[in-house]
């Protein structure tokens, strides 16, 4: 089965730029569609991006567009997610689960395998 394990998180302050990582391992991850999560102490998870299993469709969440970009190598079996202009209320741990597409209800934020996730924290 496929894992995922995400990595890149850090302290940046209002404006800075920060680029996750979603590792895939178990199998290759260009079967895949795959999302980006993120969720803050009190509050649902909430869906941030996704791009389907070849790169040809991406989504994003209002907030976050213009901002975030999301990518995949496919060759490497990692996703990532650049994030741009930061903003202190992009604060969460940062999650990356697996999807059959990036139709529908790809972010509901009950479907998934959520590990530890990558902290992010924008403050000054």
């Amino acid at each position: 089965q496929l894992q995922l394990v995400e990595s890149g998180g850090g302290l940046v302050q209002p404006g800075g730029s920060l680029r996750l990582s979603c590792a895939a391992s178990g199998a290759t991850v260009d079967r895949y569609a795959i999302g980006w999560f993120r969720q803050t102490p009190g509050k649902e998870r909430e869906g941030v991006a996704c791009i389907s299993s070849t790169g040809g469709t991406t989504k994003y969440t209002d907030s976050v567009k213009g901002r975030f970009t999301v990518s995949r190598d496919n060759a490497k079996n990692s996703v990532y997610l650049q994030m741009n202009s930061l903003k202190p209320e992009d604060t969460a741990v940062y999650y990356c689960a697996a999807r059959a597409s990036c139709t529908g209800y790809w972010y509901n934020p009950r479907v998934g395998s959520w590990g530890q996730g990558t902290q992010v924290t924008v403050s000054s």
